[in-house]
């Protein structure tokens, strides 16, 4: 682990519900978690089925009122916030208060240069790239105008 009370994961190669999971662990424990590479983080599944099901996503909401529709994210930074968020409590304080540790940037900002990533090894992908597909990728598919390395 790195310093104290903060702990530093690299996103590249990360299989994104694993990866989740652990950092949801972590935040419960009173962790503050970084997250870099946000856009490298992988999604396990047939790539058309996986693009499919997330824009089908896009089409929920609300036949009554427009401001009732949930928000759709799609930064790969924001959404795998919310996959995390979804892996918290986080009607309860306790998964409130842990949720706002967690930072997840796309890209690795200048402060982190000389910081050692951790990488979970239950998160690591096998079989690379047959059946993954990169969160930047997808999130191109759904609209976001960044870009992916």
């Amino acid at each position: 682990m790195s310093s104290n009370d903060s702990i530093y994961i690299d996103g590249t190669g990360l299989v994104m519900g694993r990866l989740a999971s652990e950092i949801a662990k972590l935040l419960l424990q009173g962790k503050k978690v970084y997250v870099v590479n946000a856009e490298k983080i992988l999604i396990s599944g047939n790539r058309r089925a996986t693009i499919e099901e997330w824009k089908k996503k896009l089409e929920i909401n609300s036949i009554i009122n427009p401001k009732h529709n949930p928000i759709h994210y799609r930064r790969p930074d924001r959404i795998f916030r919310r996959v995390v968020r979804g892996m918290l409590p986080y009607r309860k304080p306790k998964g409130r208060n842990a949720f706002k540790n967690l930072k997840v940037f796309h890209g690795v900002p200048q402060e982190f240069n000389n910081i050692k990533f951790d990488r979970p090894e239950s998160a690591i992908a096998k079989g690379f790239p047959t059946d993954y597909i990169m969160l930047g990728e997808l999130a191109k598919e759904l609209g976001w105008s960044g870009n992916v390395n």
